[in-house]
Order: C-alpha cells, then structure tokens, then sequence
C-alpha cells in the first residue's frame, strides 16, 4: 500500500531545496508564460531562489514541512509567524505526477497543526489568479477569500481561516 508521510524538514536541506526549486520554476514558468509568453531565464531564476531560501520557515516561529509518498519527495508546506495569533501558509506544492492523490490536503492540515503548535489561532495565505488548482483546494478545505492582508506583487487572492482545535 502507498501512503503519505509528513515530516519536519530545515529549510536549507537538500530535500527542502530540491522542492523549492521544483515548487518555484513551476510557479515562475506559470507567471510568466501567462504574461509574457515564456518561461522564466535560468539566470533569473537562479536569482530568485538564492534570495529565497526559506529561513523564516525555520523554528522557532517557523516550520517546513515535507510529504514523502512512499518515502520519495512528493511536496511541502512552510509556516510562519506573522504575529503572535496569525500564522502564513506558503510554498504549498505537491510534484505534478502525485496530485490528485491527498498529499495536498494532508500537507495543508499539518501545516494548520504547526501553525496551532506555534500559538496561532489564524491562517492566511496568498495566491494567484492562474493557481486555480491552489484555489480550490483551498476553498474545499474551508478557507474564505477576503481582503488582502500584504501587498506582495504577485498576490491576487488572499485567503484565511480560524483555526479551532
């Protein structure tokens, strides 16, 4: 039987790195094939992930979190305190050859455990217009769109949702 695994990872891992690279060249590609019709320059986005490495994921105030499926690196979630009762759901990404089969829905509740475990009584999140598939798996998983709670270039969708225990 194939199953789900969800582990603590450090930001700066290999495992962690090797899913922020899959996770971001995705995302990038997909912003800029949708407004420039390309994809996005290795250099540039050597760039982005250099700048990026995660290290607000980390404790004390932060957790990455990595699905294995069948012990193989399969996606990640990261949280991160925002204030002492708001925690961000980020860098939510499962490989595009294992969705459809739970990994998302699992990380994003054990991202909302990390966030409970670090005091936060609220998620938010951020997304964009083109990530119709992070959309709706958001919305299934009972969080409502609202007002912006940044103002990050790339945001066009924020999320958010209490957490009770």
């Amino acid at each position: 039987m194939t199953t789900w695994t969800i582990t603590p990872e450090g930001p700066g891992s290999p495992v962690a790195a090797a899913l922020w690279r899959a996770y971001y060249t995705e995302v990038s590609d997909r912003w800029y094939l949708r407004h420039e019709g390309r994809r996005t320059d290795p250099a540039e986005l050597e760039r982005a992930i250099t700048a990026r490495p995660g290290s607000e994921l980390a404790a004390p105030t932060g957790r990455l979190l990595v699905a294995r499926y069948d012990g193989v690196p399969a996606g990640s979630a990261g949280v991160r305190l925002l204030d002492a009762a708001t925690a961000e759901l980020t860098r939510v990404f499962v490989h595009e050859g294992l969705r459809g089969l739970g990994g998302a829905a699992l990380l994003v509740a054990a991202a909302e455990d990390a966030a409970r475990a670090l005091g936060a009584g609220r998620m938010v999140l951020d997304t964009r217009t083109d990530l119709v598939e992070a959309r709706a798996l958001y919305a299934r998983l009972g969080y409502t769109e609202g007002e912006p709670h940044n103002d990050d270039v790339y945001a066009e969708h924020w999320f958010r949702k209490d957490l009770v225990n």
